[in-house]
């Protein structure tokens, strides 16, 4: 019998550190590959003077999998994250330096759980995706979620878009998020919507290199250790397309539903059906379409012209059977709002009007 990731990871999980907890809530375990009959993996300490002192530590993880039925040779590597003086770590650098303020730091394998779960204190998860990118989804995301706060909402705001995450510039917050005891996270408030986003946690001008378990572990992480307190609804903004994010989303947490943004053009509605495709294949129900960038109307002239095709999107939920939340126009506004980090919906524009009945829409609708 081939063990799975999950199993390893759960026999691994057995393993005791010193000065408490144990190898995978630590997140100390990367590279977990199981080829046929063999096991791989590397432990990553803190730093290399806590390194030094775990060899029997790796010993032992050589031997609770090389137990495991199923498993012929195991190969585990022991390592350090910095070569060089001790990290602010929470866990067993902390024990080296008393002082030291927790850290935590996002990105990791994710830990097994049972099945979907929910979040405490969140009454409705809803995801907000898009089969491509471009269509305007995380401008849509920051929008929804101020216009149902200004609608007496308790919003939170969850920026899930690993490779692009746009939210910290959208919403106005650049500062890090705190972490109490290096493993709880407290999220930031912006235009009176609770939000998080892996932006805040990693140096912005660095590109994110991750593979697929390290990003399904980070969403587990914004998830499950971020302090969301008690919430009406949590929006979710997806990466565009139908990856491991949108997977390990639908399948590891209890959704409400989601939302389908696209343009009206046919190139977008090909991506669009995909999208709503996958959320009917993961049995995920598709609460509304909107779409976006419907009109462009000149601000010289106020002559109305469709740039992307016209009506498409409403077109598609009527196919379908689901809700059609509304057209959003092409407004440059709105663009240089969210450049500015104080989304539109937080005024009384003509678009925050838009947002605001869309939000209407969908809180008549009962949010699922």
């Amino acid at each position: 019998m081939t063990q799975t990731n999950d199993k390893i990871l759960a026999a691994l999980g057995t393993i005791g550190l010193p000065d408490g907890g144990d190898l995978v809530t630590r997140d100390m375990i990367r590279a977990l590959a199981v080829t046929e009959g063999t096991v791989r993996f590397v432990i990553e300490a803190p730093d290399a003077a806590t390194a030094s002192r775990m060899e029997p530590i790796r010993q032992a993880a050589e031997m609770v999998v090389s137990k495991m039925d199923g498993v012929d040779s195991v190969s585990v590597i022991l390592t350090a994250h910095s070569a060089g003086p001790p990290k602010q770590e929470p866990g067993i650098s902390k024990a080296l330096n008393k002082d030291a303020p927790p850290n935590l730091t996002i990105g990791r394998h994710p830990t097994p759980q049972a099945g979907p779960e929910g979040v405490p204190g969140v009454d409705r998860i809803i995801a907000i995706g898009s089969g491509k990118g471009g269509v305007g989804k995380s401008t849509v995301s920051s929008n929804l979620a101020v216009a149902l706060a200004k609608q007496g909402r308790r919003v939170g705001l969850l920026d899930a878009d690993i490779y692009g995450p746009s939210q910290p510039r959208m919403m106005g917050v650049n500062k890090r998020p705190g972490s109490p005891d290096g493993k709880t996270i407290i999220p930031l408030q912006a235009h009176g919507v609770t939000m998080m986003s892996i932006g805040l946690m990693v140096d912005p001008a660095k590109a994110v290199v991750w593979r697929g378990p390290m990003l399904m572990g980070a969403l587990q992480q914004m998830l499950t250790q971020v302090e969301w307190g008690e919430l009406d609804v949590l929006l979710v903004d997806l990466p565009p397309g139908t990856g491991d994010v949108q997977l390990t989303l639908c399948q590891k947490t209890h959704l409400t539903g989601a939302i389908v943004v696209s343009t009206p053009q046919d190139v977008a509605l090909i991506d669009a059906r995909k999208a709503l495709d996958m959320f009917n294949t993961l049995k995920t129900p598709v609460l509304g379409l909107i779409e976006n960038m419907s009109t462009y109307i000149c601000p010289s002239c106020g002559h109305e012209a469709h740039l992307f095709g016209h009506g498409g999107v409403q077109a598609e939920a009527e196919e379908i059977g689901a809700p059609f939340l509304g057209s959003l126009p092409l407004d440059l506004d709105t663009r240089l709002a969210g450049d500015a980090g104080t989304p539109i919906a937080a005024g009384d524009s003509a678009m925050a009007q838009a947002y605001a009945t869309i939000a209407k829409r969908l809180i008549d609708g009962g949010m699922g």
